[in-house]
């Protein structure tokens, strides 16, 4: 096994897995180019974490995550492959960043979310998903009460919910040009929101700190559910255990191709836009190795501009 560890875990869904498996093989094959023995392929396990005896610390010796030896073997502990002293290249998000993973990994560089709704070079917002059917029968639903940038607004019309199918339906909310939030909030109040994990900006922090600018919280929610990601998000809203749910704009693509329960949602909101999940390398890693990996990842354009 290689020593070093590369992952690219946030958009990893297994109908994807060819495409990014081809991608780390065009940036394994440039860093090589340079020196720097890049693994041949992407951790996606515990098990295939080089070992770390004794657990993983920091340069003063506090430990910061246990040996992944120590872990279940399938699972990706994502704080494990952070902090993992071998870390060539991950993707992250700013959730854990703002919570001191920042002190362990340097940046390497932001990805381009233009292609996606919502997303406009580096920055990302989050569709506010919703059953399609739901949006009638849910407290305020009738007069449906939102939050446009800070200024609310009611007596804004419920919109039409049919079964539309999974490409753009009627009644859905465009992410807006100006990039702020749009907060259906007589839809959210009384609802039930899934999200993926308590320091994830796309499904909990952006729409905890967007509803804060409108004066609301999460007391809005009669009840917050964690699912462990965005798909699993979307599938619990779908199935009706949960009400609502914040999905990062590539997340909602993928999930409209890939995912049959996106067809049973659509968006009725947006977060504001943030800068989306950073690409970082190592804390202990050296100059040349962090340039020779924008340089790569620029290539094969994955960077923003």
């Amino acid at each position: 096994m290689n020593a070093l560890v590369a992952a690219f875990p946030m958009y990893d869904w297994p109908e994807a897995r060819a495409q990014t498996d081809a991608l780390w093989a065009a940036i394994r094959d440039r860093l090589r180019g340079q020196g720097i023995a890049a693994p041949d392929g992407l951790v996606r396990r515990n098990a295939d974490l080089p070992a770390v005896p004794g657990g993983i610390r920091d340069g003063s010796g506090r430990a910061i995550a246990p040996d992944p030896a120590t872990l279940p073997p399938d699972g990706l502990d994502l704080g494990v492959l952070w902090r993992h002293p071998k870390l060539l290249v991950a993707q992250t998000c700013w959730g854990p960043m703002e919570r001191g993973l920042d002190a362990h990994v340097q940046v390497v560089g932001q990805p381009d979310y233009s292609a996606f709704e919502g997303g406009d070079g580096e920055l990302y917002a989050s569709a506010i998903l919703i059953r399609r059917s739901l949006a009638s029968s849910l407290p305020g639903g009738a007069s449906r009460e939102t939050d446009r940038g800070g200024g609310r607004q009611t007596g804004i019309p419920a919109p039409e919910l049919g079964s539309a199918p999974a490409g753009k339906g009627e009644g859905e909310a465009p992410a807006p040009a100006d990039g702020h939030a749009i907060l259906p909030l007589g839809l959210l109040r009384g609802a039930r929101l899934a999200y993926n994990g308590p320091d994830s900006m796309s499904g909990m922090l952006a729409l905890t700190r967007d509803l804060d600018a409108a004066g609301e919280s999460l007391s809005l929610f009669t009840e917050c559910i964690e699912t462990g990601g965005h798909r699993a998000s979307i599938v619990a809203v779908a199935q009706g255990r949960a009400d609502v749910c914040a999905v990062d704009c590539r997340s909602w693509a993928m999930a409209r191709r890939l995912e049959p329960a996106a067809r049973a949602l659509q968006p009725v909101g947006w977060t504001a836009r943030r800068k989306g999940l950073p690409f970082v390398t190592a804390g202990t890693a050296p100059p040349e190795t962090v340039a020779a990996l924008r340089e790569a990842a620029v290539e094969a354009g994955m960077l923003a501009g």
